[in-house]
């Protein structure tokens, strides 16, 4: 292989990271420099947790075929609609979390049913989710708004602007729990990965160039290291990157380790092929959107503790923001590929656009013009180079 060839096989594969590293310097030279101090990058994080959730789970339902769940904005809002109404009327916090943890399991365990067993189209069932759903939040409100205030719930779920982390080693002006959790994420993440080549060399797996590693892992652990040192530089860590940080390892593990995960691959690489080889694809598709109530329902519970109220127009255009993540983060239109990592950097993408738009002042509705351009851009990549390939 040529050294131009591998050098545009690296960048096609770092395509999204060249891209949301060129985004932040842009904004950064616009803002004269905002956008990278510490109260915005934990706005970034702070302000789209639900779109770190909600893209993990939507990268699922992706993953089957290109198929999407365009109820989760509402079933977001039905959630926390519910949860704040319990939480007013009394019932103990945990119970609470629980009800809407299984309320969200319910209602994707609902529509998966249809998805799976039925076969009804993925787009036809969650759109009748997104207005039965919208509807009932409406119903359960009677359109008023109502506000959250258990402080433990709220602080849990990061809303407010105590809802951070304390630090528990005192570092004064420098929060150093923040640059402490940093470190060891830095460490943990060369430890797995190192450890991980070595295992699949010993096995005689074929593995990516020595400098490829290097370079990905230097590039990771800088990025982790400057979101570390500004986030210690404002409050620390918000209890909602606790949240998403969870989110994030457990469905990275979930689909690059575990076979359920390797399932989601195939069915959407080949569903016919899948099928003859034994795999349960209706079992497939079931666990994809029930995983999505699930997460729907967590989303819900973050948003309702950040806004500290549930509102009728609550979740509106969360679906959009979770799907242009997906596919921003190089997930393919037509589903068996993408990974969570890509998805977080899609999502991040996301919101360095929100924020340094908003930063310069742009109006809401182009804001909403280029996020759609975008968008537009990631999926005629993906097809363009798969015709290519081809």
């Amino acid at each position: 292989m040529s050294t131009k060839t591998k050098i545009l096989n690296w960048v096609q594969k770092y395509t999204m990271i060249i891209i949301l590293l060129l985004v932040l310097s842009f904004f950064a030279f616009k803002t004269g420099g905002k956008i990278l101090l510490p109260q915005n990058i934990t706005n970034i994080i702070a302000q789209n947790a639900y779109v770190f959730v909600l893209a993990t789970g939507m990268l699922l339902c992706i993953l089957t075929g290109g198929n999407i769940d365009l109820s989760v904005g509402s079933v977001v809002c039905f959630v926390g609609a519910l949860g704040a109404v319990f939480l007013d009327k009394g019932m103990s916090m945990g119970l609470a979390i629980l009800v809407m943890l299984a309320i969200g399991l319910v209602i994707g365990a609902w529509q998966a049913f249809w998805i799976a067993y039925v076969r009804v189209p993925p787009f036809i069932t969650t759109l009748s989710g997104m207005l039965v759903f919208r509807g009932l939040s409406n119903v359960v409100l009677e359109g008023q708004t109502l506000s959250v205030t258990h402080e433990t719930f709220v602080r849990i779920f990061g809303g407010g602007a105590d809802c951070y982390v304390p630090d528990l080693l005192g570092g004064g002006g420098v929060n150093m729990l923040c640059l402490v959790v940093g470190a060891l994420a830095c460490l943990l993440y060369l430890f797995f990965t190192f450890k991980s080549r070595m295992s699949r060399v010993k096995k005689g797996y074929e593995v990516e160039a020595v400098y490829n590693t290097l370079i990905k892992s230097v590039l990771i652990v800088a990025v982790i290291l400057f979101f570390t040192v500004k986030l210690s530089q404002y409050k620390g860590i918000p209890t909602s990157l606790i949240w998403v940080a969870l989110v994030i390892l457990v469905y990275a593990y979930i689909t690059s380790k575990t076979t359920i995960g390797r399932h989601f691959y195939a069915v959407g690489g080949n569903e016919k092929a899948t099928k003859l080889s034994g795999i349960n694809t209706d079992r497939v598709y079931f666990i994809a959107y029930t995983n999505m109530g699930f997460l729907s329902a967590l989303a819900g519970m973050l948003t309702i503790a950040r806004m500290t109220s549930a509102q009728p127009t609550y979740g509106q255009n969360y679906e959009m923001d979770a799907i242009g993540s997906c596919f921003i983060g190089g997930a393919s239109a037509y589903g068996g590929v993408g990974t969570v990592p890509g998805v977080i950097i899609g999502a991040v993408l996301m919101g360095v656009i929100n924020i340094g738009m908003s930063i310069m002042g742009v109006d809401a509705n182009y804001q909403r013009v280029v996020k759609g351009l975008v968008l537009l851009a990631a999926v005629i990549f993906d097809v363009v180079s798969k015709r290519e390939k081809g």
